[in-house]
């Protein structure tokens, strides 16, 4: 793995090891915003790690079409994406609640945090 890679994919599971502590002190908004930060950062790390050219984005949605484009077939849905897209931006400023039509929750938590999960395991089995 590149150094550069594995700095990303250090801070990606930082940010997947405090969604899970949060979610057990029931801190919604910072949970899906670390569940958030760690598929974004794990995504990017894989970019990274193939050569690909990084983006400014926070989109999961665009990420995984980038890979997508590049031959990497990522196992997350394309609701799942949109889901962890709609998280970005609320959950940085208290422009409403972290999801549109939502009030965030344990069963919402914990969801996206299965998601985060699994895409991390992905990227970490694909990395080695």
């Amino acid at each position: 793995m590149r150094d550069e890679t594995r700095i990303w994919f250090n801070y990606s599971e930082e940010n997947l090891q405090t969604a899970r502590i949060l979610l057990k002190s029931r801190l919604f908004n910072p949970c899906l915003q670390n569940v958030q930060q760690c598929v974004e950062k794990v995504l990017k790390a894989l970019l990274i790690e193939r050569s690909i050219k990084l983006k400014r984005t926070h989109s999961i949605s665009e990420l995984k079409n980038i890979l997508f484009d590049n031959g990497i077939k990522v196992n997350i849905s394309d609701d799942d994406c949109e889901f962890l897209d709609s998280i970005y931006l609320p959950s940085k400023y208290p422009v409403s609640s972290v999801l549109p039509y939502y009030k965030p929750d344990l069963a919402i938590c914990e969801k996206a945090l299965a998601i985060a999960e699994n895409i991390f395991q992905f990227v970490k089995n694909l990395l080695k």
